[in-house]
C-alpha cells in the first residue's frame, strides 16, 4: 500500500522536475548572455557564441543521458545522476567575477566559450540531460506509457522561461540578482530531482537496463541510417534558421534579450505544438505560410528603403516559426518507439549543435558577408520540394536514392561557393572582411549630390565613413561629422586657441581626425581590429591629420576603466554598429567613467542617429542623474557628402555648451527621461 502511494506521486513529481529543469535551462541563457554582453562590445556575436556553447552542452547532456540509460540499470542511473547534481552545486553561484573581463587582445569567441564552460558548464550540462533521462526512467519503469508527452511539457517550461525574462525578470531584477536567484533555484531543483529518483526507486522493482532482452525473443531491429540522417537534417536546419534570423534582426536593430528570446521562444513553440499532438501540424499549409512570409519580406526590402520595425520583425519571425513547424512536424512523424527515445533525442541535439557550429564558427570563416540566413532559406526550399514530391510516384519510385543524396549535397555546395566569392566581384567593393564584430567593406562610388568619386566604409548596410578622392576634398569631413553637425560644432569651437586633447570612442574611417590642429592630440578607441586596418590602408584621414593621432585597440569602456584620467577637452561617443545600440556605453556607470576622463568643463558628444530607437530620453536621463547640461543638435544640411545626423552635447558648464554651439539652434528633448544602469536597461523603453 505504501509503495502504491509512492507511485501515485512519482509521475507528478517527475513532471514538475522536468518542467523546472527546462525552465532553469533556458532562463540561464539570457541571464548569462546579458551579463557578459558589455564585456565584449555589445556585438551580436556574443549571443551567437553563447548559443553555440549552450547547444554543444545540450548535445553533451543528451549523449550522457543516452549512455547512462544504455549502460546501467535504473537504480544505478539514479544514484550517479543525483550525485553529479550535488557535485555541480560546488560551482555556484554562476556570477562571473571581474577577472573574466577581456583585456582586448584575446579572441572574444574563445574568451566567451571558456567563461561559459567554467561558470555554467556543469549545471547546464546536467540540466540538459535531466529531461530525456527522467523520461527514459519513467518509460523503463513502465509507470507511464507515453513519455513523449513530457517532452512537450519541458518545452513549455523552456518557453515560459524565455518569455518571462524580457517582460518580468529583466525589469524587476538586476543582473547580479538574477544570477544569484538562479543559483539558489538550481539548488532546490537538485533536491527535487533526488526526491523524484528516490520515489521511483521505491515504487518500482529492479530490472535489467535493457528489458527488451527479456520482453521479446528477438532483439529489436536497428534504426536505419537514412532515418537517423533525416532526424539530423530536420533538427539542424531549424537551428541554423534560428541563429541566422537572430543575427539578421540584431545586426541593424539592437543586441537585446527581447530579440534573442522571441525567435528562440517561437522555435520552442513549434516543438511544443508538434510533439504535443500531430493535429497541430499540417504539411502544406505550414510550407505555404512559411513561403509567403519570406516572399513578403523580400518584396518589402526590394521596394522600400525602410520597413517599419514591427512589420520587419513579424515577417522574419513568422517565416522562422513556420519553417520550424515543418521540420519539427516531420520529425514527429518519424519518431521511434519509446525504447529508442534517448537515441532520437541525442540525434536531435546533435543536429542542433551542428547548426550552432555552422552559424557560430564555420560561417564567419566561409563567408565574407552574413549569408547563412540566405543559405538556410535555400535549404528550406530543398526540404519543401522533397516533401511536396513525396506523393509523386516518379520521384519516389524511379529516382535512385543516390541521385537524391547527390542533389542535396551538390546544390548547397554550389550555393556556398557562390556566396563565398560573390561579394569579392560585386558592387565595386575593394575589400570585404568579416569577424566577430560583423561585416566591414570598402567600396568606391560616386557622390549623388556632387558627382565626385567617394570611398565608403560600410558596416553591414550602414555607412561608417566617407572620403572624397579628389585632392582638394580629401580632408573634408563628411557623413555624420560635417562642420554643421553636433560633433563638428564642438570640435570647431572648443579650444580653438589652444592645443586640445580629444578622445573618440569608435574609429570608423577616422573622419574626425580632420578637425585636428597642430599641437592637438586625438586618441581613438576601437574594438574591431579590422576597422583599424581598413582606416589605415584605404583612408588618409589619420595619416594626413595635423594633430597627433593614436588608436587604442579594445572595448572603449573597459579600456577607459583601466586608464588613468586622460583630461579630454572633448570626448566623442560614436561606437554604434549599424543601428544596433551598445547599451553598456549609455549607462550611469559608463557616464561616470567618461566624466573621470573629462576636464571639469569638458564636453561629451554622443551620436544618437537611429532608425528605430529614440535615444534622447536615455541621454536626458543620464544628464539629469549627473547634474549635467545637455543640448540636442539635428543636422539635416545638404552639403557635399553629408548625411542627416542627431547629436547630443553634455557638459557641466552652460558656458562651454554655448561656446560649442556657436549660435546653432538646438532641438528640445522629447519624452520622459529614462535612466539606464549596468544592472537595469531595456531598449523597449526607447522604441520609436
Amino acid at each position: 500500500m505504501h509503495d502504491k502511494l509512492l507511485a501515485r506521486f512519482t509521475v507528478p513529481l517527475f513532471a514538475a522536475t522536468i518542467f523546472a529543469s527546462a525552465f532553469l535551462l533556458f532562463q540561464v541563457q539570457p541571464i548569462m548572455g546579458k551579463y557578459i554582453l558589455p564585456w565584449f562590445g555589445g556585438s551580436p556575436g556574443v549571443w551567437t557564441t553563447c548559443m553555440l556553447v549552450f547547444q554543444v552542452l545540450l548535445f553533451g547532456g543528451y549523449a550522457y543521458a543516452h549512455l547512462l540509460h544504455r549502460c546501467f540499470e535504473l537504480r544505478t542511473q539514479i544514484v550517479l545522476h543525483c550525485s553529479l547534481l550535488f557535485v555541480a552545486l560546488l560551482t555556484l553561484p554562476i556570477t562571473p567575477s571581474v577577472s573574466w573581463k577581456p583585456m582586448g587582445e584575446e579572441s572574444p569567441t574563445t574568451a566567451i566559450m571558456l567563461l561559459l564552460l567554467c561558470k555554467v558548464g556543469a549545471p547546464y550540462f546536467l540540466l540538459s540531460s535531466t529531461g530525456p533521462l527522467l523520461q527514459a526512467w519513467l518509460g523503463q519503469s513502465k509507470i507511464i506509457e507515453h513519455p513523449y508527452r513530457l517532452y512537450s511539457l519541458s518545452n513549455i517550461g523552456s518557453m515560459l522561461a524565455l518569455l518571462s525574462f524580457p517582460f518580468v525578470i529583466e525589469p524587476a531584477l538586476s543582473s547580479s540578482q538574477q544570477s544569484i536567484i538562479w543559483s539558489a533555484l538550481f539548488g532546490c531543483f537538485t533536491l527535487f530531482c533526488a526526491l523524484a529518483g528516490w520515489l521511483l526507486a521505491r515504487s518500482t522493482q529492479p530490472a535489467p537496463a535493457d528489458e527488451s532482452v527479456i520482453a521479446i525473443p528477438f532483439p529489436p531491429l536497428p534504426i536505419a541510417w537514412s532515418t537517423v540522417g533525416g532526424w539530423f537534417a530536420l533538427s539542424m536546419l531549424p537551428s541554423v534558421m534560428l541563429l541566422a534570423t537572430t543575427n539578421q534582426v540584431c545586426l541593424d536593430t539592437g543586441v537585446i534579450p527581447f530579440l534573442w528570446v522571441v525567435p528562440l521562444a517561437l522555435y520552442l513553440l513549434s516543438f511544443i505544438l508538434t510533439f504535443e499532438s500531430e493535429r497541430w501540424y499540417s504539411r502544406r499549409p505550414a510550407i505555404m505560410l512559411s513561403a509567403i512570409s519570406f516572399l513578403a519580406l523580400f518584396s518589402f526590402k526590394l521596394v522600400a528603403t525602410r520597413i517599419s520595425l514591427p512589420l520587419e520583425l513579424g515577417l522574419y519571425f513568422s517565416g522562422l516559426f513556420f519553417a520550424c513547424m515543418v521540420c519539427h512536424g516531420e520529425l514527429v512523424r518519424m519518431k521511434p518507439e519509446p525504447k529508442k527515445l534517448t537515441t532520437f533525442y541525442l540525434t536531435l541535439s546533435a543536429g542542433g549543435a551542428c547548426g550552432g557550429l555552422f552559424v557560430g564558427l564555420l560561417a564567419p570563416m566561409l563567408f565574407k558577408g552574413y549569408f547563412e540566413w540566405q543559405l538556410g532559406l535555400f535549404a528550406c526550399v530543398l526540404v519543401y520540394m522533397e516533401l511536396y514530391m513525396q506523393n509523386n510516384t516518379y520521384w519516389t519510385k524511379r529516382v535512385p536514392a543516390w541521385s537524391k543524396l547527390s542533389l542535396a549535397i551538390a546544390l548547397p555546395t554550389v550555393a556556398v561557393i557562390w556566396l563565398t566569392f560573390w561579394t569579392s566581384f560585386s558592387n565595386k567593393q575593394l575589400v570585404v572582411k568579416r569577424n566577430f564584430y560583423g561585416v566591414m567593406s570598402v567600396s568606391n562610388k560616386t557622390d549623388e549630390a556632387s558627382g565626385k568619386p567617394v570611398r565608403n566604409l560600410v558596416h553591414g548596410r550602414i555607412v561608417h565613413g566617407s572620403q572624397f578622392q579628389g585632392i582638394e576634398d580629401k580632408q573634408r569631413p563628411t557623413t555624420y561629422y560635417t562642420e554643421s553637425s553636433g560633433v563638428g560644432l564642438a570640435l570647431s569651437n572648443i579650444g580653438s586657441d589652444r592645443p586640445r586633447h580629444v578622445g573618440v570612442v569608435g574609429l570608423g574611417a577616422g573622419t574626425l581626425a580632420t578637425y585636428g590642429k597642430s599641437g592637438d592630440r586625438f586618441r581613438f578607441y576601437e574594438i574591431n581590429p579590422q576597422v583599424i586596418e581598413m582606416a589605415a590602408e584605404y583612408f588618409t584621414f589619420l595619416n594626413e591629420s595635423k594633430a597627433q593621432t593614436e588608436v587604442v585597440l579594445g572595448d572603449a569602456r573597459l579600456t577607459l576603466e583601466r586608464e588613468s584620467p586622460q583630461a579630454f577637452d572633448v570626448l566623442v561617443l560614436d561606437a554604434f554598429s549599424g543601428d544596433a545600440i551598445p547599451v553598456h556605453l549609455l549607462t550611469r556607470e559608463a557616464l561616470a567613467i567618461y566624466q573621470r576622463h573629462l576636464v571639469p568643463d569638458g564636453v561629451l558628444a554622443i551620436h544618437i542617429s537611429n532608425l528605430y530607437f529614440d535615444l534622447q530620453s536615455i541621454v536626458a536621463g543620464l544628464a539629469r542623474e549627473n547634474s549635467m547640461q545637455c543640448t540636442f543638435v539635428l543636422d539635416d544640411s545638404q552639403v557635399q557628402g553629408s548625411l542627416k545626423s542627431s547629436w547630443v552635447l553634455l557638459s557641466s558648464s552652460n558656458q562651454t555648451l554655448s561656446q560649442a554651439l556657436g549660435g546653432k539652434p538646438t532641438v528640445p528633448p522629447v519624452g520622459k527621461p529614462v535612466l539606464w544602469t549596468d544592472d537595469r536597461s531595456n531598449l523597449l523603453d526607447s522604441l520609436k
